[in-house]
């Protein structure tokens, strides 16, 4: 089975990624992928290049630089995405295959629904959290201000069509131990519906 996992900037997915490793999956982090997309000499690289020179520095990508022009403009996101998320298939599917037999694959792609990944998975989990509380991680953990997460986080698919579309949903609005035991109920039924 494989599983999408999604969720807002700051909703908690990479600790929800984290347990589901631990009970047992086989996680495939998407924003791994797209840094290695975007590596120096890489493909990905070259394409941004050739559309946006001034975010590249030292044959390396600025990505300050480069979120300043996608978190203010849909289209250039837009073009972004086009270069980037079929790099980040290909990738994933390459790593998918170190996953040992009927072992479920989760991958966390931040941008599930918005670049249609949901299509090449088996079921879909949402990640999320009060507004409030995603902000402050995001400015705690990035040093962003707050204007800079809304932006990223206005470009995102709003958190109640995202629960709306999915398979199951993890709220993420108390402690660990909480969230731990919220995701362990969701594996063991994803894994209970595989069979």
């Amino acid at each position: 089975m494989r599983v999408g996992l999604t969720g807002g900037i700051g909703s908690g997915k990479s600790e929800v990624a984290r347990i589901f490793e631990e009970l047992g999956a086989f996680v495939i982090d998407t924003d791994a992928l797209a840094r290695e997309a975007v590596a120096p000499y890489s493909d990905g690289l070259m394409q941004i290049a050739r559309l946006w020179p001034s975010v590249i520095r030292k044959d390396a990508l600025d990505r300050a630089a480069l979120a300043e022009i996608v978190f203010s403009d849909a289209d250039a996101r837009a073009r972004l995405n086009a270069i980037v998320h079929p790099h980040v298939r290909r990738l994933a599917r390459e790593r998918a295959r170190f996953a040992k037999p009927g072992q479920m694959i989760v991958e966390a792609v931040p941008l599930l629904f918005e670049t249609e990944y949901a299509r090449d998975v088996d079921k879909v989990v949402v990640v999320v959290a009060p507004e409030a509380q995603r902000i402050a991680r995001i400015v705690a953990r990035d040093h962003m201000d707050e204007a800079q997460v809304r932006a990223r986080m206005a470009a995102q698919i709003a958190p109640e069509e995202a629960m709306r579309r999915a398979d199951a949903v993890i709220e993420n609005d108390r402690d660990l131990a909480l969230l731990r035991r919220r995701t362990t109920d969701v594996f063991e039924k994803l894994l209970s519906a595989a069979g």
